[in-house]
């Protein structure tokens, strides 16, 4: 492997397994605040316990989310330090902002929420937890305008004396109409996922023998878990769609690519269940596909026109020339590796709808009080979170594999995006020694996962933020 391999191996690891902490922390945030909003308003200390045992896990996920994702910002100028100049005037604005706005609402008041037990009125301490979410929407929505510039460069004009792009319309950037349709996707996927984690760990307590006292509480939490994931579901499934009529326009070679359609369809083009081609990428060799059903997807008309593999290769060829500078990827040229992005595609699709349709099967199961503990239970709650994350990341994987070999689509590929001045050597030992870090990190939360999962809802809280006596001199305490 050359340096780009190995830098693309680098970023592409550490991105997919910071990316698991990303979706339970901005759903756990609104559902830990929910929680506790219901236990102000109805005083059932019930709902007290939960906020407090999903708290923890807020917690511990957010910690090693930190962590983990301040090495993306580094990456950047370690590996991508070409990419970083070229596109540094357009990240600039989000990314700043996304700092210095988002993160300091999560930090600020996350810590506020901590310490605050016992010392902030009721209203005041679920108040800095409703401001937490609203924080990481903010920062999830400033990273992805800006990862939805590089799929659709927009609100810029390109400087030929400096060599970068330069941002002239914030706005446009803010408002990229891929940007509009991934935000809601991304954030829904969220509620998924951070629903079906409720799911699984209230589950998991509930099917217990030393938690039986507390079957009524988990039941209720399983309940609330499954609702939330399963109309965050459907969310996903409508917002998908828009994705995928927005990507047909401004990434036809990704939607084509996902789907293995190499010759276009001017009308009635069929949706790919499984096709085969060569190794090349020029010839399909089998195909099972369901009529019309891609043209709808992709442009709202069973009419609608989808555009091939091979004649937007020529057509690339054409508009950006004969040599993208990727000769480490494919002789393919401006085609992106078709099995990793066919595939990726499928996945993603398969473990969400197998995820949201998970979550309306325990509803079915716990319907009017039901107790289902039979060991394939126990199975099915294992899968509905690992599922969803395994959704997630494919998610991720389409997202960035389908738009090689570019790094901005259309203006720069990814091979001459990397540091010039990194060696094989300098780039490998970076690799090696970020999955150990990680491996370390993944050992870590999983441990303290489980140890707050076995210790389950607190018997006896403390009282709640605003009640009870207190020593107003006393320093501030951890409340976990």
């Amino acid at each position: 492997m050359d340096v780009v391999d190995i830098a693309r191996l680098q970023f592409g690891a550490t991105t997919v397994f910071h990316f698991l902490f990303v979706p339970l922390t901005i759903g756990l945030t609104a559902l830990v605040a929910w929680l506790e909003t219901r236990w102000i308003r109805t005083g059932n200390p019930e709902y007290l316990r939960l906020t407090k045992l999903f708290g923890k896990l807020l917690l511990i996920n957010f910690a090693i989310g930190v962590v983990t994702g301040i090495v993306q910002e580094f990456q950047f100028g370690m590996n991508w330090s070409d990419y970083s100049r070229f596109v540094g005037d357009v990240f600039g604005a989000p990314l700043a902002i996304e700092g210095l706005l988002a993160f300091f609402l999560e930090s600020t008041f996350l810590g506020l929420w901590i310490f605050g037990w016992d010392r902030l009125p009721r209203g005041v301490h679920v108040a800095c937890m409703w401001i937490v979410h609203v924080g990481t929407l903010f920062s999830s929505y400033f990273i992805l305008a800006a990862n939805s510039w590089m799929q659709h460069p927009v609100g810029y004009e390109f400087n030929p004396t400096t060599g970068r792009a330069e941002l002239n319309d914030f706005g446009a950037v803010l408002l990229n109409k891929v940007q509009l349709v991934t935000f809601p996707h991304v954030v829904l996927a969220a509620y998924l996922t951070a629903g079906l984690a409720v799911v699984a760990v209230s589950g998991w307590l509930y099917v217990r023998r030393d938690h039986r006292a507390d079957r009524p509480l988990h039941l209720r939490a399983v309940r609330l878990g499954a609702v939330v994931a399963l109309v965050a579901g459907l969310g996903v499934a409508v917002t998908g769609d828009l994705q995928g009529k927005v990507m047909t326009e401004v990434q036809p070679m990704k939607m084509a690519a996902a789907e293995g359609l190499y010759e276009t369809a001017e009308s009635c083009a069929p949706f790919s269940v499984l096709t085969l081609g060569t190794p090349d990428g020029r010839e399909e060799k089998f195909a099972l596909t369901v009529p019309c059903l891609l043209s709808f997807l992709g442009t709202g008309s069973f009419d609608g026109e989808v555009r091939g593999i091979n004649d937007l290769r020529e057509e690339y060829r054409a508009t950006y020339g004969q040599d993208p500078g990727a000769t480490y990827y494919t002789p393919e040229e401006y085609v992106p590796v078709i099995p990793v992005t066919y595939w990726s595609f499928r996945l993603m699709m398969g473990f969400g709808m197998a995820a949201a349709a998970g979550a309306g099967l325990v509803l079915w199961l716990t319907r009017r009080g039901r107790t289902p503990t039979s060991p394939w239970f126990r199975r099915l709650l294992i899968f509905l979170p690992l599922g969803a994350l395994a959704g997630n990341s494919f998610g991720w994987i389409f997202t960035e594999m389908g738009r090689q070999p570019w790094a901005v689509f259309g203006l720069m590929t990814t091979d001459r995006a990397v540091s010039p001045g990194v060696s094989v050597t300098e780039a490998t030992i970076s690799l090696l020694s970020l999955t150990a870090i990680y491996a370390a990190l993944a050992v870590v939360e999983v441990g303290l996962i489980l140890r707050a999962v076995r210790a389950g809802a607190p018997a006896l809280p403390e009282p709640g933020p605003g009640g009870g006596s207190r020593d107003d001199d006393a320093p501030l305490a951890f409340a976990y």
